[in-house]
This record gives C-alpha cells, sequence and structure tokens, in this order.
C-alpha cells in the first residue's frame, strides 16, 4: 500500500512538473490557444489594476517573446522614423516606464508610455479599473498616476543606454499635467523640455476623462495657448532634441470642436506633427451587457472601435492627409488595424486587446494585417492610408 502512494506521489510530481514546464512554454513563446482557453481566463480571475501590475511586471522581466518576423511590408515610416511594423502599444499599459524593451519584445513596431506628470501623483482612488467582460472592454479611471518626471527619466535613461541607437523601438512619451497644478500648460512645457534626449516624439494629452478640467483645454483658445508655448518650447532646445509633438484627441468630440481644433493645429504656430485618434469615451452605447458599464471612467474597446474610425477618417479628411494620424480604439484583429490605416490612420494602437488576450495578440495582428495588405494590392502599409476614408466617415 504504502509503495503504492509513493508511486502515485511520484507520478503526481512528474506530471506537475511537465505541466508547469508545458505552460511556462506556451507563455514564454505566445502559444494563442493556450493564452486564450487557459492562462487569460486565470488572469480574469484576479482584480483588474493586480492582474495589470503583474502583466507590467512579467513584460519587464521578458517573460513573454512570441515568436514572428515582421515581412517588409509591414514595415513604413512615420514622424521621419522606420518603424519595423504600424502596431504599437498605446500608452496606459506602461505608465511609467518600465517595460519598454520586454514590449519590443512581443513585436510592438512602436512603444508609448506614460500619461507622465510632471511631479508624483497617486491618481484615483482604487478601484479604478473595471472589466466588462461580455464587451471584451474596461473602464478606468485611473486618473493619471504617475512616478513624475524625475523617476520616468532615470529610469528611460539607463533602458536607451543599455542598446544601440538602431536597435532601439521608437519610444513615444505620454505627457499629462498634476491634478492640482496651477498652471497647466508650464506643466506640459515642462515634460517636453525634459523628454527631448529621451523621447522619438512627445503626446500632448489633454483627452483624458479622469483628470477635472483636462479636456476643456480642447477648448480653441486654451488649446491654442497650449500648443503655441509647447511648440516654443521644443524651438528652445537643440536641434538633436527636439522630438515629434502630437496631440491626443477626445472621441467625444462635436463635429464643431473638432473643425475648431483641426482649425488650430493647421495654423503656423500650433502646428504639431501629428495627432492620436483617439482616448477612452464617456459614452457608453446602448449595446453594452457588463454590469460595469456603468462605471465612471473612459471606455476603451470594441464598443469604441466604429467610433475611432469614424473619427479618423473625419480628421484625414479635414486635414486633406497632411497630418499623420495614429489611430487607437477597439483593435482586436488585423481587419480592426487595416480599417483604421484604410480609413486614414498611418500607425495604430492597442490596449484593450493586448489585456484581454495578452501577447500572442500582437503577432496574430499583424500576421491578418499583412494578409490584408497582400490581399487588396498594397505593398506597403503607407500605400493603404487614407485608401478608403469615404467608406468610414459616419
Amino acid at each position: 500500500m504504502c509503495a503504492c502512494r509513493n508511486k502515485i506521489r511520484s507520478l503526481l510530481k512528474v506530471t506537475g512538473l511537465a505541466a508547469g514546464v508545458f505552460s511556462a512554454y506556451s507563455v514564454c513563446r505566445g502559444d494563442e490557444k493556450f493564452y486564450n482557453n487557459v492562462f487569460m481566463p486565470i488572469v480574469r480571475l484576479i482584480p483588474p489594476e493586480t492582474a495589470h501590475d503583474l502583466a507590467v511586471l512579467g513584460v519587464k522581466w521578458k517573460l513573454f517573446r512570441p515568436p514572428y518576423q515582421d515581412t517588409d511590408r509591414l514595415r513604413t515610416r512615420l514622424l521621419g522614423m522606420a518603424f519595423s511594423n504600424p502596431i504599437g502599444i498605446a500608452a496606459g499599459f506602461d505608465k511609467h516606464g518600465e517595460a519598454v524593451q520586454g514590449l519590443q519584445l512581443i513585436g510592438f513596431g512602436f512603444v508609448e508610455i506614460g500619461s507622465v506628470t510632471p511631479e508624483p501623483q497617486p491618481g484615483n482612488a482604487r478601484p479604478r479599473i473595471f472589466r466588462l467582460n461580455e464587451d471584451k472592454a474596461i473602464v478606468n479611471r485611473y486618473g493619471f498616476n504617475s512616478e513624475g518626471h524625475d523617476v520616468v527619466y532615470e529610469r528611460l535613461r539607463e533602458c536607451r543606454e543599455q542598446q544601440p541607437p538602431d536597435q532601439r523601438v521608437a519610444l513615444g512619451i505620454n505627457l499629462g499635467k498634476n491634478k492640482l497644478s496651477l498652471d497647466a500648460i508650464a506643466d506640459y512645457v515642462q515634460g517636453v523640455k525634459r523628454f527631448g534626449t529621451l523621447a522619438d516624439y512627445l503626446v500632448i494629452n489633454v483627452s483624458s476623462p479622469n483628470t477635472p478640467g483636462l479636456r476643456t483645454m480642447q477648448s480653441k483658445s486654451t488649446l491654442q495657448t497650449l500648443l503655441t508655448e509647447v511648440l516654443k518650447a521644443r524651438a528652445s532646445l537643440p536641434a538633436n532634441e527636439q522630438r515629434p509633438i502630437l496631440l491626443k484627441l477626445a472621441p467625444d468630440l462635436s463635429e464643431e470642436d473638432l473643425r475648431e481644433i483641426v482649425d488650430v493645429v493647421r495654423a503656423k504656430a500650433c502646428a504639431v506633427d501629428g495627432l492620436i485618434v483617439s482616448n477612452t469615451t464617456i459614452d457608453r452605447p446602448a449595446t453594452l451587457r457588463s454590469v460595469n458599464a456603468g462605471q465612471l471612467g473612459g471606455l476603451s474597446g470594441p464598443p469604441l472601435k466604429h467610433r475611432s474610425t469614424a473619427m479618423i477618417a473625419r480628421v484625414y479628411k479635414l486635414t486633406e492627409g497632411k497630418i499623420p494620424i495614429i489611430g487607437v480604439g477597439g483593435i482586436f484583429t488585423g481587419e480592426d488595424a487595416f480599417e483604421k490605416i484604410e480609413a486614414g490612420a498611418s500607425a495604430v494602437q492597442l490596449y484593450t486587446s493586448f489585456i484581454f488576450h495578452g501577447p500572442p495578440v500582437v503577432p496574430k495582428i499583424k500576421r491578418e494585417l499583412d494578409c490584408l495588405l497582400e490581399a487588396n494590392g498594397y505593398a506597403s502599409v503607407q500605400d493603404a492610408v487614407g485608401k478608403g476614408v469615404d467608406k468610414y466617415l459616419a
């Protein structure tokens, strides 16, 4: 009887070890079925913010390395830079610049960190992120939780020094304002001056719904002043520190608001280098099924997809395709990315699909996008930009 028990224990140990090795290998190599059927359902049992923190830690430790070689068709140029592919990670995942190299290994063509505020601040009270599992969506009200310019600067400086310039992923730094700041414009000016040596591009984020009064900075007169001062600050820097500046827009703008913003950014004194369309929405579509749909904060994921794609098309039309657009909102498949590119986006960013499906979603979207470009006769991403704009106008 004792011998039998020992055999059973040995069998369980061997089986458990084999299962652990298989699971670790599947996680590291990005087995899509394993993630969707085993790993991510387990992750969804963990509170959302804890799961987010663990995900950032895992990426920081470079645990995830799904194999995929970008094709020539996916290579593109944007903001004077060459990207191996047009798929980026949106600001909000790596808020403090902890996991840039790990995100590069997952296969992102560019990485945007932040939002980063001048002074450290905790953000809003917890809980502040909610899964809408039935809708594959997320509501967050983080409120620019940030470790501040100094900590993030030093972390990114060390990160960049570890790699030769020709091996670094393109890095965007998303800038925010402190909640209690008495001079919001000065906060953004400070960010431009602080991160010019490290960023490949900078983002002026005045479109988050989770900082009181922030979205009012998209009004015409305030935006004119803000962008004028930001661009003056950039011009004051040495030539090798003058980075492209992008403006991130909210999806809840009226048609009139959008036209005014486009008028502002087309003026010489306010001429940013690109636009990011769009941030999260405060709207709640009637189609939402989750009990968390009523939570306050910004909604991201598939419920935002069509709204953001239509907004990309409108901005592309209003700017006559002369201002590069990065498209964000509800990208879960290669087709979603392809639609945004045809609507006018030169590149796209993920967030919610990465949270729901993990690292394997990145090579999956790239494979699907590559196939769609080929099937539609496009030799490159750039060939497809804006080619279907009219069919996406709402």
